[in-house]
């Protein structure tokens, strides 16, 4: 597929033309250096931290880093003037009760050394001990003396020749293809300026040539042939414009955030990088929040990016659903672009998803056809679509147009007619003259499921939508959800403006296949991602019970709604059981609040009560003093009675996720692929 599009033709002129208004230049983007980066630190952490260059913390140095530098200072340096107080005379003390206990008459030389080395060691242990541990000496050694003396050890010390040897391998990309065999591969991307998704593409077309030896050859010869641009993605792209600096394309992650340093959040994600992957995509994500709050700048646009570079690297396909006028980025970031109701959009839409089954591809478009407060008769529908959609495939080898459809599902003579002829001149015809006889004694009557459907379909059977969901190949070229096994970059554009029905339909249709497609995938080595930006009528009881199912295919969603009452009440929880990552952001109503709580359930939290009861202690003496002071000063004297205890509170509750999330912020809980969770983390965004 080429970088192709539907462009936007809202390119007109004006009367009087004006001065355009001057932008500033974008900063230049600094080189690429490829060896720092493949090198760079990327240690094991927990789902959700952004691996690169990450620091892990240790508990026990966050809690001892939490004291300022000058009260840490002091205390060390009071603790050391009364530690070597305590030596010196507690080494006389124990020399001077030895020798009036259990000393000899004139010892040796060599005996009285021993016992005063051994005291001064023992007594020198037991202050260090106590001491130290009073004043956090580990603590100012750490963090102060230990980075001064490893640079100094640096700075004088040069390194030998076999570590400036083991440096430079690790800082050579190629060090693999060098040592395997492909040193003249390596030596033409030597020359060449290489970036993160060539890296990355070639690096796992070198892991499936190391799977089969016969393929060595190959390989040598491609990256020989075409240097960085060898197993280019089929649009030959190998970046995308205007991407942001915020990935790893080594695992997949791309920045979303910091997360917080509050009490809230584990210390092993407090001031670390916010970030998202396949191993947590997996599982799907369902963030909601009112317009505005950065759901789609902050979250879909960056997932999308992520996603279309990864299928660049060959490791994933990515499927953008959203409205013509989303920010969710420019045409140039895909390879298809739908936009149904643009007369420039090249591609139109397959609405049977290139199903195999007809009865499945009518039950999928039957169930994306009925609005929400008509699923009661999804079955009925469903049955009526079945039979019609199977006696036309068997009769013309295709499925049939929205027009045909429409025309058979409102009982036509002549295009009834015209699928008899058509089954009969397959030699189908007694197969399915039992359904078209049951369609004829449903036909008329009141309760229907054809007229229905028919004027269902009549939303998208509009001059605008000319050739864009045609069948005999008089349309634009379809794309059909089966082709998630390919790194393809799709977006497609819904008429939410000219068209909002039909964009509801369209949108339950998309994710309905995609759910369907990504599950029924026969190689699932790439990634399959979609991401839906308003999500409200893309949900039904179908597409919920198959995100469960993503988990095991390699594939996840990441659905976006402003609030949880556009779902029908009875989707809101099996959704949020059917997810494993869920994001509340700022402004979310109280009712939707409550579900993110329930969800996150409560935790252990230890509780200070503080109790204030009169003192009643003492004799006269005291009691005459307390009185004199009540009569002096007109308070009086209390006792203070201190209680601390564990108990369980909300993570988060409905109030705080409602009033009290900043702006720019929101409340993230992931779920692995393996099942390892992370409880709910307050992420800013917006860095």
């Amino acid at each position: 597929m080429g970088l192709d599009g539907a462009r936007s033709h809202d390119e007109r002129t004006t009367a009087t033309p004006r001065t355009p208004m001057p932008h500033p230049r974008p900063p230049a983007r600094a080189p690429f250096d490829l060896a720092a980066w493949a090198s760079a630190p990327r240690p094991e952490a927990d789902p959700g931290v952004f691996r690169q260059e990450h620091r892990p913390l240790d508990p026990d140095r966050a809690e001892a880093a939490k004291v300022p530098t000058w009260p840490l200072l002091l205390r060390a340096g009071l603790n050391a003037v009364v530690g070597w107080l305590a030596f010196v005379y507690g080494t006389q003390l124990v020399l001077r009760l030895i020798v009036l206990t259990v000393w000899v008459d004139h010892p040796s030389s060599t005996a009285v050394t021993v016992v005063g080395l051994s005291v001064n060691a023992l007594v020198l242990a037991i202050v260090i001990k106590v001491f130290g541990r009073m004043g956090r000496w580990p603590e100012v050694w750490r963090r102060y003396a230990l980075p001064l003396l490893s640079r100094t050890v640096t700075e004088e010390v040069p390194a030998t020749e076999e570590e400036q040897s083991e440096a430079a391998r690790r800082r050579d990309p190629w060090a693999v293809l060098r040592q395997d065999g492909a040193a003249v591969a390596a030596g033409r991307l030597d020359a060449e300026a290489v970036g993160d998704v060539d890296y990355v593409r070639i690096r796992r077309a070198w892991e499936s040539a190391q799977a089969d030896p016969a393929f060595l050859p190959a390989f040598v010869e491609q990256v020989t042939q075409r240097g960085a641009a060898a197993f280019a993605h089929p649009s030959e792209a190998r970046e995308l414009p205007g991407r942001a600096e915020r990935h790893d394309l080594l695992l997949g992650q791309v920045r979303l955030g910091t997360a917080q340093d509050v009490p809230k959040n584990p210390l092993t994600h407090r001031s670390a990088g916010f970030a998202l992957d396949p191993v947590v995509l997996g599982t799907s994500l369902l963030a909601v929040g009112p317009a505005g709050t950065g759901k789609t700048a902050r979250l879909a646009r960056p997932v999308a990016e992520a996603l279309c570079l990864q299928a660049l690297a060959g490791t994933a396909c990515a499927v953008v659903i959203g409205a013509a006028d989303a920010d969710l980025g420019p045409d140039a970031w895909y390879d298809v672009v739908i936009a149904p109701g643009d007369p420039a959009s090249r591609y139109g839409l397959d609405l049977y998803g290139a199903a195999q089954d007809p009865d499945e591809a009518a039950a999928r478009l039957a169930e994306a056809l009925l609005p929400d407060e008509l699923t009661a008769r999804a079955e009925t529908a469903r049955t009526a679509l079945q039979q019609m959609v199977g006696p036309f495939h068997a009769a013309f080898g295709r499925y049939p147009g929205v027009r045909e459809l429409r025309a058979l599902l409102a009982g036509e003579p002549d295009a009834l007619e015209a699928l008899v002829k058509g089954l009969r001149a397959a030699e189908r015809f007694g197969s399915f003259e039992r359904d078209l006889e049951h369609r004829e004694h449903q036909r008329g009557r009141a309760d229907d499921p054809g007229a229905l459907l028919a004027d269902r379909l009549a939303l998208l059977d509009r001059p605008a939508f000319e050739g864009v969901f045609a069948t005999d190949g008089t349309g634009r070229p379809p794309f059909a959800m089966r082709v998630l096994d390919h790194p393809l970059r799709v977006r497609v554009k819904l008429p939410e403006r000219s068209h909002p029905e039909a964009a509801r339909m369209l949108s339950r249709l998309l994710v309905g296949q995609f759910v369907q497609a990504a599950g029924a995938r026969g190689d699932r080595s790439l990634f399959a991602g979609l991401v839906v930006d308003d999500a409200s009528a893309a949900l039904d009881a179908g597409i919920v019970r198959g995100l469960q199912r993503l988990r095991g295919a390699n594939a996840g969603v990441v659905l976006l709604l402003r609030t949880l009452v556009d779902l029908p009440e009875a989707l809101r929880a099996p959704l949020f059981g059917a997810v494993g990552c869920r994001a509340a952001f700022p402004g979310i109503a109280p009712w939707d609040g409550k579900l993110f709580s329930e969800a996150w359930g409560t935790h252990l939290v230890r509780e200070t009560a503080v109790t204030l009861a009169p003192d009643t202690s003492g004799g006269i003496v005291r009691r005459a003093g307390r009185l004199g002071r009540k009569a002096l000063s007109g308070t009086t004297a209390q006792t203070e009675s201190v209680t601390t205890r564990e108990v369980e509170r909300l993570r988060w509750s409905p109030s705080d996720l409602a009033h009290a999330l900043p702006a720019g912020h929101a409340v993230v809980s992931l779920t692995a692929v393996s099942g390892e969770q992370v409880p709910p983390l307050l992420v800013d965004l917006r860095g």
